[in-house]
């Protein structure tokens, strides 16, 4: 299982993420990104006005291990987190349809290998974490990998 429906429906209300790459010397690298949830391939999608032209698509070429974060503040009183880090491989790809209007045709794909989730399921209590099994891109996400 890459992602459960509760993790999916979150992913979906939330605007932005944030991208933690490996820069040219070593050191991380985190931006504010878009993103959107690929159903089909099971992996997400990081997009932007001129994705192509940016340090983190660089990043990416060079070095694809990434983290991306998600999270919102349900409530200040209570305190009330939500927080999803989903650890992964990730390709830069030229030539894509944009993942929104007004985006270039150039997208960071990620694959998840690890995900982390906090206050996403309500009956989970404390922090969820999990490996995700090595699927190609596309495949049937409960089909056994040959």
């Amino acid at each position: 299982m890459t992602f459960t429906s509760t993790e999916i429906a979150y992913l979906a209300e939330q605007p932005l993420g944030r991208l933690a790459t490996v820069g040219p010397h070593g050191q991380p690298q985190n931006n504010p990104v878009s993103f959107s949830y690929d159903d089909k391939t099971k992996t997400v999608l990081v997009g932007g006005h001129r994705m192509g032209m940016t340090q983190k698509f660089r990043n990416v070429r060079a070095s694809p291990m990434v983290s991306l974060v998600v999270d919102d503040i349900v409530s200040f009183a209570p305190w009330t987190v939500r927080c999803l880090e989903i650890r992964g491989t990730a390709e830069a790809i030229e030539d894509q349809e944009p993942p929104r209007p007004g985006f270039s045709r150039e997208v960071i794909r990620i694959r998840p290998t690890r995900v982390l989730a906090f206050g996403i399921d309500p009956d989970q209590e404390g922090m969820s974490a999990r490996d995700v099994p090595d699927q190609p891109v596309g495949a049937p996400i409960h089909e056994p990998i040959r």
